[in-house]
C-alpha cells in the first residue's frame, strides 16, 4: 500500500519544553535544537524526531488507567540484551529525573515502564540480540 504521506515528528506537550528535550537527548542522544521558547525539536540518532511544545495547565496521564486521564502512548527504549544493561540505563534514567511506574514481573515481560519529569510514561527494554 502506498503511503500518503511520511511521519515527521512525535510531538510531546509539557511544562518545560527546553528541560523534557534535555531529559530525552540524554536517554536517547542528540541535540535538542530550540525553535522557539514554547518548541524544541529533538532528532535521536537513528531514531525518531521528537517535539516538545509547552502546554499551559499540562497534566501527565494516570499510568495504567484506561479512562479519562490514561496514556496516549508512550516511547520504548532499547537497553540492552542483558538485565545489567537494563538495570544501568536504570540507574542513568533515575539520575535525570525519572521515576519508576512498574518494575512488577519485569523479566517476564521484558520492560520495566518509568516516568519522564513531565509525568509520560517510556519504557526501557531488554532486547536480545540475535
Amino acid at each position: 500500500m502506498a503511503a500518503v504521506a511520511r511521519l515527521r515528528s512525535v510531538v510531546v506537550d509539557c511544562p518545560e519544553p527546553r528541560e523534557l528535550a534535555r531529559f530525552y537527548a540524554a536517554v536517547g542522544g542528540g541535540m535538542p535544537e530550540e525553535e522557539d521558547p514554547d518548541r524544541v525539536v529533538l532528532q535521536i540518532p537513528a531514531g525518531p524526531r521528537l517535539a516538545f511544545q509547552r502546554a499551559p495547565g499540562h497534566s501527565p496521564p494516570d499510568w495504567p488507567r484506561a479512562d479519562h486521564g490514561s496514556q496516549q502512548f508512550h516511547l520504548d527504549f532499547d537497553a540492552g540484551g542483558t538485565w545489567e544493561e537494563v538495570d544501568e540505563a536504570e540507574q542513568k534514567v533515575l539520575a535525570l529525573g525519572a521515576r519508576a511506574l512498574d518494575r512488577e514481573d519485569s523479566e517476564e515481560k521484558d520492560f520495566r515502564v518509568y516516568a519522564d519529569p513531565a509525568g509520560h510514561p517510556f519504557c526501557l527494554c531488554r532486547i536480545e540480540q540475535p
